[in-house]
């Protein structure tokens, strides 16, 4: 039988050279045992050549079993494969036999593949080296022949370097790979494909079939389809329905198209490490505040411990503790408006208290809080200046209406 034939028997549409060689691959490699892998997008059309493959073999008299194993829950799929025994877990009231059992002498199609939890993809590659198995529960061993083709829409070699599919189970099916095509690669292919849906649309509902004009089959023709076949088909049928008009215009399909330029876009890489980081929510913002005021309060403890180590007059020490102080509470009042959109620091922002975050870490015995260091130092700077706040303010760095509330605040005399 040729290739033209076998398009007719199973319902394949189009021309080009690529879904042609993949007939041919399924072809040749029927009458074997080998083991076959199907690559290709979600909606190409896969599930056909397994089909092909078991018509075409000597098995083709025994049962065929397609299996979809992203649709089974992980908690049950060594069940559904293998079977299990009566009382093997809770709701196995009897026995049962999985489908490489049930299969014995024909052909076994697992479609999602790249979906097998791992446990599974163990048990997958001893069937396929060896035949045997054992239901769950069970501590015997079954021996099946079966011949096994797989399908799947991921990029197995890229789940292999990430650990989600066993490298040895991965060259032990693709024995024999085949490649379907995505539709934007057939292009030549996509307004038959269209005709064929169309028609049997309208004979399905009895109405006249569409017709596309030449603008309209441009559009068609330039299409990404991301969904391929399968999209195509349901927008065949939505115009169907939907339009009146049996003639359809380049201005009628273009609804039906949805806009796909942003998931045609790079990946936004962001990189952890950069300062310039986007927030995509409000907490996330006050979260990086929070941390960013621990991490500078933490630097100002080590560093006025340092100072008080050194030699000098209590003047230089006031002085340098001053312009921290000054530094510490512009940066965060700068970080947190910020981030509220505002260019400017205010005066009158509250600054930290015994509320802000505590750091466990102890460098001395003494008490290092921000708290007691501040009242000390305004302390300081009053009985420097006798009590005159607008001077004792200069010479902290801070405004006379933040020294003002700070000394109701700490109840200074």
């Amino acid at each position: 039988m040729d290739v033209q034939q076998i398009k007719l028997r199973f319902g394949i549409i189009g021309n080009t050279y690529a879904l042609t060689r993949a007939i041919d691959i399924a072809v040749q490699v029927s009458p074997t045992d080998l083991s076959v892998l199907i690559t290709g997008e979600s909606g190409t059309g896969k599930e056909v050549f397994p089909q092909i493959i078991h018509q075409f073999s000597a098995r083709k008299h025994a049962p065929y079993i397609p299996v979809n194993c992203g649709a089974i829950p992980e908690g049950t799929i060594d069940s559904e494969l293998f079977g299990h025994e009566k009382g093997a877990f809770t709701g196995a009231l009897s026995d049962r036999k999985g489908y490489f059992e049930v299969a014995n002498n024909g052909t076994i199609f697992l479609d999602e593949i790249g979906e097998l939890p791992l446990s599974t993809q163990v048990r997958l590659l001893r069937v396929l080296e060896t035949g045997e198995f054992m239901k769950v529960g069970s501590s015997k061993v079954l021996k099946t022949n079966v011949r096994v083709v797989a399908a799947t829409n991921i990029n197995i070699p890229q789940a292999v370097k990430e650990g989600k599919f066993r490298e040895d189970l991965f060259y032990r099916l693709n024995t024999v790979p085949i490649v379907m095509p995505a539709l934007r690669k057939r292009r030549e292919d996509i307004y038959l494909l269209f005709r064929k849906f169309a028609q049997d649309f309208a004979e399905k509902y009895r109405m006249p079939a569409l017709r596309l004009n030449e603008g309209a089959q441009q559009i068609l023709s330039a299409y990404r389809w991301p969904g391929n076949i399968r999209q195509l088909k349901n927008i065949t049928e939505q115009i169907s329905i939907i339009e009146k008009e049996r003639q359809i215009g380049a201005e009628n399909l273009q609804p039906y198209l949805p806009r796909n330029d942003e998931q045609m876009l790079p990946a936004l890489y962001t990189d952890s490490s950069s300062k310039d980081k986007t927030f995509s929510s409000e907490r996330e913002i006050l979260y990086q505040v929070l941390f960013d005021m621990k991490k500078d309060m933490t630097d100002l403890k080590k560093l006025v411990f340092d100072l008080m180590q050194k030699d000098g007059d209590s003047s230089s020490l006031q002085k340098d503790n001053a312009v921290l102080i000054r530094k510490l509470y512009e940066d965060q009042e700068f970080d947190i408006l910020q981030h509220q959109g505002q260019s400017q620091p205010a005066t009158n922002i509250p600054t930290p208290n015994d509320s802000v975050i505590q750091d466990t870490e102890v460098f001395v015995e003494e008490s290092l809080s921000l708290e007691d260091k501040e009242v000390e130092l305004i302390k300081k700077a009053l009985d420097k200046h006798n009590g005159k706040r607008k001077y004792a303010a200069l010479d902290l760095g801070i405004s006379e209406r933040t020294l003002y509330r700070k000394i109701k605040e700490y109840d200074i005399n």
